[in-house]
């Protein structure tokens, strides 16, 4: 085998998904990728990301797809609920948050929603998953129903009401861990009178 084969070998075994940008950076030009494409040992998955052919895709492969195609986002609202195994959305798009002023990826794959949110909320809650060797960045469950009410008008009131309840029942996190982030998301006053009402 040579050298530079196995160099995207190894790069694809160790990352998962990657990109032609990413070979540069071992000194593998990424034209030597059309071979590897040809010869059937490596498959694109998407616009600019591949994985070896015979990679095992997880249910999560379209997390780890979305946030190597927006290098700064954080899976956040209905994706981070699903992940988080929270209420009953399936969403037909990955979404991730972003910080205020960066760059939006716009692909057709994997079906993609930004929300723009602005420091300090865009930066905290973040929990790193390792998904298909990718470092994927989620919000976490306290974080996430949180932004499910400051984002309520995007993914309906029902929605965040439907994680807080879920959450609470079943303990996920703590009253005030929902309070510090709903704090942080400037919605304190919109949460509290639900939370009251689900007091136990």
């Amino acid at each position: 085998m040579d050298s530079k084969r196995e160099q995207i070998l190894d790069l694809a075994g160790t990352m998962g998904v990657f990109r032609p940008r990413d070979l540069s950076a071992i000194g593998v030009s990424p034209a030597y990728l059309r071979r590897l494409l040809t010869d059937g040992v490596v498959s694109r998955t998407a616009r600019g990301l591949y994985t070896l052919a015979e990679f095992d895709l997880t249910e999560a492969h379209t997390l780890v797809e979305a946030i190597r195609a927006q290098s700064n986002g954080v899976v956040c609202l209905a994706s981070a609920l699903r992940f988080h195994g929270i209420g009953t959305q399936l969403p037909a798009r990955v979404w991730v948050a972003v910080p205020f002023g960066s760059r939006i990826t716009k692909r057709e794959w994997p079906p993609m929603r930004a929300v723009v949110m602005r420091p300090p909320a865009y930066g905290q809650g973040i929990e790193v998953h390792q998904l298909e060797g990718v470092d994927v960045p989620v919000y976490g469950v306290a974080k996430t129903v949180a932004d499910c009410f400051k984002f309520r008008n995007t993914v309906g009131l029902d929605v965040a009401l439907e994680a807080l309840r879920e959450v609470l029942r079943d303990r996920r996190c703590s009253r005030e861990e929902i309070r510090q982030y709903a704090r942080i998301d400037r919605v304190e006053h919109v949460i509290r009178p639900y939370m009251e009402a689900l007091a136990i």
